[in-house]
């Protein structure tokens, strides 16, 4: 249903345009960037040719089929435009500009008119009021952002749905500059068609993609969200981070997308039916959706912890077995037997009592002996292990140990400090195990795992 928008075979930008500073021609920059590999139509009358591409006056005078056409036009061009696209059979619109019902009763009926000439026919439409769209397996990008002021991430396993443009490419530039790659990205903008539901449907059957992410302000249908993301997650997991919380939240919300906001409380009901797991912040998002993503679902509750950094794992104890937004998870407990086990390859002076700390003259070795130890304990279920290279006996030839612990046992790192750790952070990543950079993040991602153990775990039982 949504193949010719995941991987279109020709794209057509209207209002390409020559100048640097115009949005039609930052589109049609970053599909020419991004190597796209179908054929691009650039639609301006004034011109013969932009970006070494030849122009074509309209849409009509395009000589091949167009699966996907951007409206790069001022709002009060856009229904007329849209209505050649649909008489060209296009399967998909993107309309850029805003000033539409964001800004009230007149845009409203602007907005209007566009869904009125979509109805019955075969055209589907993105926006209006949205940054567009990336799928960077297909190599598409029509972000309206030049790609010299913004990195856009690669190719990845998390599918990010957002309700608000400008936070989702500031949240993909973040993305990039870590490492971490996306299935796809998409504006949703005003909804006056697609919506977030559309979307978590075509994630659901993107072979790409094996979490969903979406940033909401509102919600277009509350019994039709429910059943949608419900099916979803049952299948793929899916993290929420909806907005408008407040009253004063709500209000912001209306302004920015024209939209009206859900009751909160509603809403988490939900979710919680559901068993999405809830970000309260953009960071949360991204990390949950890396975690679901790469590590598989925590089986129970005890969590041991392997550190150089004493303090480090005081912290994580604390945020472990505390019961905030989330479940309080527990500290492992081992054998005797495994306490022999582990004192085989640590020294005098480590702490063999969970959280396990091997001081800072702790090696790589040693570290990697005691992982295998924990990956192969029946009373572990899960493994916070934290890789700080400040230590001078630590580098990065961990990342093989924690990823054989990886394939036995959810495995969640943290790596904290910034000169010598974002290799190593950035190395993770290219493995797909989820590594963060505090160790609340560290122990959040460990929670968010657990949910959706206790989800699906709900979900046999009533079956």
């Amino acid at each position: 249903m949504f193949n010719n928008l995941i991987s279109p075979s020709a794209i057509a930008v209207i209002g390409a345009s020559p100048d640097r500073s115009k949005i039609g021609h930052a589109v049609l920059q970053n599909l020419v960037n991004q190597g796209f590999h179908g054929k691009i139509y650039p639609i301006n009358p004034s011109c013969d040719e932009i970006l070494g591409l030849k122009c074509y006056t309209e849409i009509s005078s395009v000589p091949g089929k167009v699966d996907l056409a951007v409206i790069a036009l001022p709002a009060k061009l856009a229904p007329s435009v849209l209505q050649e696209c649909i008489k060209q059979d296009v399967e998909f619109v993107i309309i850029v500009a805003g000033g539409f019902s964001e800004l009230g009763e007149e845009g409203r009926k602007l907005e209007d008119s566009l869904k009125e000439k979509l109805k019955g026919t075969r055209t589907r439409l993105i926006g209006p009021n949205t940054v567009g769209i990336i799928f960077p397996h297909s190599k598409v990008n029509t972000a309206l952002t030049p790609g010299e002021r913004i990195w856009f991430p690669g190719e990845g396993q998390i599918g990010f749905i957002s309700q608000s443009g400008a936070l989702g490419l500031l949240i993909m530039d973040s993305l990039a500059e870590n490492g971490t790659g996306i299935s796809g990205f998409v504006n949703i903008g005003n909804r006056a068609d697609i919506d977030e539901d559309d979307l978590m449907e075509m994630f659901l059957e993107h072979d790409e993609t094996r979490s969903i992410v979406a940033y909401l302000e509102s919600i277009s249908n509350g019994e039709k969200f429910f059943r949608t993301v419900r099916d979803v997650n049952m299948k793929k997991p899916v993290t929420i981070l909806k907005t408008g919380r407040t009253s004063e939240a709500s209000a912001a919300a209306s302004f920015h997308t024209g939209a009206l906001a859900t009751d909160d409380r509603v809403l988490d009901g939900i979710l919680r039916q559901a068993g999405v797991v809830r970000a309260y912040s953009e960071v949360e998002l991204l990390d949950f959706g890396r975690a679901l993503a790469y590590a598989r679902p925590l089986e129970g509750k005890r969590i041991a912890v392997l550190t150089t950094a004493g303090g480090v794992g005081v912290l994580t104890t604390d945020l472990l077995t505390t019961e905030d937004s989330r479940p309080a998870l527990s500290m492992a407990r081992f054998s005797q037997e495994e306490i022999g086990q582990l004192k085989e390859h640590a020294l005098p002076i480590a702490s063999l009592n969970n959280p396990i700390d091997l001081t800072a003259d702790g090696s790589t070795q040693s570290y990697a002996s005691i992982l295998e130890i924990l990956a192969e304990s029946g009373n572990v279920d899960g493994i916070i292990a934290y890789a700080l290279p400040q230590t001078p006996k630590i580098d990065t030839s961990v990342i093989g140990p924690i990823v054989n612990a990886a394939r036995k046992k959810t495995v969640v790192v943290g790596v904290i400090g910034n000169r010598l750790t974002r290799d190593l952070m950035v190395d993770l990543e290219k493995a797909k195990i989820p590594a963060y950079p505090s160790v609340p993040r560290t122990v959040s991602a460990m929670k968010a795992l657990y949910l959706r153990r206790m989800y699906l775990r709900r979900l046999s039982n009533d079956h």
